[in-house]
């Protein structure tokens, strides 16, 4: 991993490491045939940032304490991007081990989903300024976490105050991007800070920004005395000033600024709902003269007083400023825009000037599009109508991919836009499922979905399905059945179904509760809610069910008590199923509901949840549920001497002729098998697997790719 931790490691734990890393996602893309035929050496730089993106939970459940904390020092010291499903349960293994003490050798994002009630009173400010440093976004599914992790960091400062300093500030880091408007509004100017981290405001905290830009008081000075180098410090927070704080700018600073955002933007440094935000509000702002605007009348025609529109004035970056919407009509001319649809489109335009372009475009080509164009007009997509899209002529899977990858496309015109490319011979393949994204096939219809193949949705890998409605999840499901179900170890079947889960009946959740995969509760929040309701069997999962199906990440309840799936679920349980789960009786405790971002500025802080302990837990920790039962033999394999794992690795089978990575247990390329069940599959953990040959144990300890 590229440790520069001092002390030795295990070679047991180095190649266990790898291999869990290699072959713990649907698809291990880029890597190299080179790193399977590495020596023992080697093997230790081979597990690079990129595999350990694909770290699996589960096999690292079994790994001693030390060796867990080696790992996640590792993936803090090359800056591992894993997700929150990944995080979550790596958390409770931290917690669980004790080595939440150690937060400074962590990754930020992994203090966010740690156990805020073993934070120690004494470590609380540098584990709040760690975990400041992490991306809040992550905790979407765990508000109650969110919100214990902002009231835990404002007990840290003490003494309830009104006004945050800059020291404050400092160590609250990303944590003010969910604080009320009322204290970013008169916290220290040096917030502005911390809001250049959030990924969005809300509508009050943008008021409360632009009141605090107004008094003064910011290093920007008033208004009238901005300048260039100040309005580029603030970057994409320029975006929220409103127009009324435009008008107060000097005209020559104003421009010059307008010019870099929009240089900025066409350089694909700024996103498009940010520079949008900001066109619309400068604009405003600077409206041009009533002489520029058409003159009341019978004549309808509108003067171009602007001059025309040449390929040169569309290169110019104050081109919005010069031109409003109706001069764009007025100016363009069918040939400029015919021959420079590109540079006028990498202009942010705003709505009305979108539309404007839309139209002359019909004009120019009443019978369609033409092909060669739509890859350009990849910000008009949304304004296309299922029958406008029907005139286009898609047969190439880079037009699908332009005009669908940016999200501006919705519901009706990704349909549409497959649909073309599916009337002209063309295939839904793996590399078309990645480049447009998982949030794609939400909005592709069911007789769309069902003509993918299972060999490219096997290829595809994990694809984020999470925002899709509950009808698209449960045909993305039923397909993914058909892609995986020939698989035949339950660890690896549950590795390749885990984003498709939010399908999955109520029978499919029950047997995988059996075999013991301590479901993360990301996965968790995002299954059929029907599956929880009502809390009977044999139409929705029991209590027990449940904490069967958690395992270990049954203690992650409590910080999602306020999503919806969750809370509605929570309510219908009586106060012993409530106890049973391991929460307290009181579903309105604040222990256990979010606090709204828009609540009373001044609540109390959770000062009582601070622990006042000192020194490390031992393995004795308290932990949610237990680990994984059949996984028993992982502690063997990471004590083995490297050079007998090596042997034993080695019996598996190699790549296969597609170019996919070696598999353990290859599922037959278009096989609609049934999906395997606990009992069915020769669960690990089995006695009939003592008298295997050690290859075949090997393959059942690291399940590579179907693919």
């Amino acid at each position: 991993m590229g440790l520069r931790a001092g002390g030795q490691v295990n070679p047991g734990l180095t190649l266990l490491v790898w291999l869990t890393a290699h072959c713990s996602c649907p698809q291990a893309h880029d890597s190299s045939q080179g790193g399977l035929e590495a020596s023992g050496d080697d093997l230790w730089g081979s597990a690079n940032t990129s595999l350990l993106h694909g770290f699996w939970c589960q096999p690292a459940s079994q790994l001693s304490r030390d060796q867990l904390s080696t790992l996640i020092q590792g993936m803090a010291t090359q800056q591992v991007p894993l997700r929150a499903w990944q995080l979550s349960c790596l958390a409770n293994l931290a917690t669980r081990h004790g080595l939440q003490d150690d937060f400074e050798l962590h990754p930020p994002n992994l203090l966010l989903f740690y156990n805020l009630t073993q934070v120690r009173e004494a470590t609380c400010r540098a584990f709040t300024r760690r975990a400041a440093r992490g991306d809040t976004e992550m905790l979407a599914n765990l508000p109650d976490q969110r919100s214990a992790l902002q009231h835990m960091a404002l007990a840290c400062l003490g003494a309830p105050r009104r006004r945050l300093s800059a020291l404050d500030l400092l160590l609250l880091g990303a944590l003010v991007c969910d604080m009320h408007a009322s204290r970013i509004e008169t916290a220290d100017p040096h917030v502005l800070e911390n809001l250049q981290r959030c990924h969005r405001l809300t509508a009050p905290q943008q008021a409360a920004l632009n009141s605090l830009l107004a008094g003064g008081k910011t290093a920007l000075g008033p208004p009238g005395s901005w300048n260039l180098e100040g309005l580029q410090a603030l970057g994409a927070l320029a975006s929220y000033i409103s127009s009324s704080l435009w008008a107060q700018v000097q005209e020559a600073v104003g421009l010059a600024f307008f010019s870099s955002m929009v240089a900025t933007y066409r350089a694909g440094r700024l996103s498009q709902g940010d520079a949008r935000r900001f066109v619309t509000g400068f604009l405003k702002a600077k409206a041009v003269s009533v002489s520029s605007r058409p003159k009341r009348g019978t004549d309808t025609r509108r003067p171009c007083v602007r001059g025309d529109i040449t390929a040169a004035t569309l290169l110019d970056d104050l081109f919005l400023v010069r031109y409003d919407c109706l001069q764009l009509e007025s100016c363009l001319g069918s040939r400029v825009l015919q021959a420079n649809l590109d540079p006028l489109l990498q202009h942010p335009l705003p709505a009305e000037c979108q539309r404007v372009v839309k139209a002359k475009l019909a004009r120019v080509y009443p019978h369609g599009v033409p092909e060669e164009q739509l890859r350009l007009i990849t910000s008009l997509v949304y304004l296309y109508s299922r029958s406008e899209i029907s005139q286009w002529n898609i047969t190439s899977r880079d037009t699908v991919v332009a005009l669908l990858a940016s999200d501006v496309a919705l519901e009706n015109q990704t349909e549409a836009v497959l649909q073309k490319y599916l009337d002209h011979n063309g295939t839904i393949t793996s590399a078309l499922l990645m480049a447009i994204g998982g949030s794609r096939l939400c909005w592709m219809s069911a007789r769309q979905i069902q003509a993918i193949r299972p060999v490219e949705f096997r290829r595809a890998g994990a694809l984020d399905i999470s925002s899709c409605p509950q009808s698209r999840k449960d045909a993305l499901y039923t397909k993914a059945r058909e892609a995986f179900g020939g698989t035949r170890n339950t660890a690896s079947y549950y590795r390749f179904m885990r984003p498709y889960l939010g399908g999955a009946p109520v029978e499919e959740l029950r047997h995988l509760a059996q075999a013991n995969v301590s479901m993360d509760i990301d996965t968790f929040t995002n299954l059929n809610p029907r599956v929880l309701q009502p809390p009977l069997p044999p139409q929705s999962l029991s209590v027990g069910n449940v904490t069967t199906l958690l395992g270990q990440n049954v203690g992650d309840l409590q910080k999602a008590r306020s999503h919806p799936t969750i809370s509605s679920w929570l309510r219908s349980l009586n106060t012993s199923a409530l106890g049973e789960l391991g929460l307290d009786t009181d579903i309105a405790s604040p222990t256990g509901l979010a606090r709204s971002t828009t609540g009373t500025p001044d609540a109390t802080p959770w000062a009582s949840h601070l622990a006042h302990t000192s020194g490390q837990l031992g393995n004795d920790a308290p932990t949610s549920g237990s680990a994984p039962a059949h996984l028993w033999y992982l502690p063997l394999a990471a004590a083995l001497p490297s050079g007998l794992l090596w042997l034993l690795y080695w019996g598996i089978p190699g790549p296969s002729q597609d170019g996919s990575q070696g598999t353990c247990s290859k599922a037959s390329e278009d096989s609609a098998g049934p999906a395997p069940h606990a009992g069915k599959l020769g669960l690990v953990g089995g006695a009939r697997h003592l008298l295997r040959p050690p290859p075949r144990l090997l393959a059942r300890i690291w399940p590579c790719p179907t693919s």
